[in-house]
């Protein structure tokens, strides 16, 4: 169990990277990215096409397949920026479900419905601790996620662009009067968790299930991950991913449990919406 949790970490390492992109589009743009993992699917997808269709050298196809990941991403925040600026973030994310099953069919319409032959980019044991393994792709993504967070913190507390961030997410009117370029900056917030996502799908597709929705589902439990923070809170936010990543790593080394490991982000989404909502119900009650 403890080489099957700690396996799980190289997943655990991907939900948290995704769990603080969700949490920094929530906390800034006023979004919840259904479509997060789908644009950084829709990027690897072209990777591999690039490199096993074209001929071209991995290493130009999978970083052309990021910035095409990014590209997306950037593409649906202006679309958002500028027709549904004034829209509350429940239409604002309901847009992002429809570009989650327009990527996911468009995949299915280009590379068809079966998984594609991903070239691993880290491959191999990094280190291993009491006879235990663990992988070079677990590290790397379990590095990129704190890397990310507290790459995020500073940025927000630390920079002029972060201040100017802040303002748009918590006063968006006053921060226009005041001259603050409200689109651009929501485009690049857009761009960046884009290019994050898909760099990290790239990186852990050839040891999951990479078939397009597969892949575009892991938003699901990146939500589940970016929940427990109350989608503000990077610390949370990667403290549940790899958390979930090991339960369900452990979970499958267990006959009775295997299955259930698939349902465990719903149960945690579920539960936590329950625990949020507990105090408004007990107050009813009273």
């Amino acid at each position: 169990m403890l080489q099957g949790a700690l396996a799980g970490l190289a997943a655990g390492g991907l939900y948290a990277v995704l769990a603080v992109c969700l949490t920094l589009m929530s906390r800034l743009v006023r979004v919840v990215n259904f479509a997060q993992s789908a644009t950084g699917m829709f990027g690897c997808y072209v990777a591999v096409f690039l490199s096993v269709d074209l001929g071209l050298p991995m290493w130009l196809a999978t970083v052309a397949g990021i910035v095409l990941g990014g590209l997306l991403s950037a593409l649906l925040g202006w679309i958002v920026s500028t027709w549904l600026a004034e829209a509350d973030t429940g239409t604002r994310s309901a847009v992002t479900v429809a570009v989650l099953l327009l990527l996911i069919s468009l995949s299915f319409i280009l590379f068809g419905n079966k998984p594609q032959p991903f070239h691993p980019i880290l491959d191999g044991p990094a280190v291993t601790v009491g006879g235990v393994v663990i992988s070079q792709v677990t590290v790397v993504t379990v590095a990129l996620a704190i890397l990310v967070a507290v790459a995020s913190r500073i940025v927000l507390s630390r920079t002029s662009a972060g201040v100017q961030l802040r303002a748009l997410s918590e006063r968006p009117t006053t921060a226009e009067l005041l001259g603050i370029p409200a689109k651009r900056l929501s485009v690049a917030v857009w761009a960046v968790t884009g290019v994050v996502s898909t760099l990290v799908i790239s990186i852990v597709a050839p040891s999951q299930s990479n078939d397009a929705t597969s892949l575009a589902m892991l938003v699901v439990p990146a939500a589940a991950a970016a929940l427990l923070g109350g989608f503000r809170r990077l610390d949370l936010a990667v403290g549940g991913g790899l958390g979930l990543g090991l339960i369900q790593g452990a979970a499958a080394q267990v006959d009775g449990l295997s299955v259930v490991r698939y349902f465990l982000p719903f149960a945690v989404i579920v539960a936590l919406l329950l625990w949020s909502q507990r105090k408004e119900v007990w107050d009813a009650a009273r």
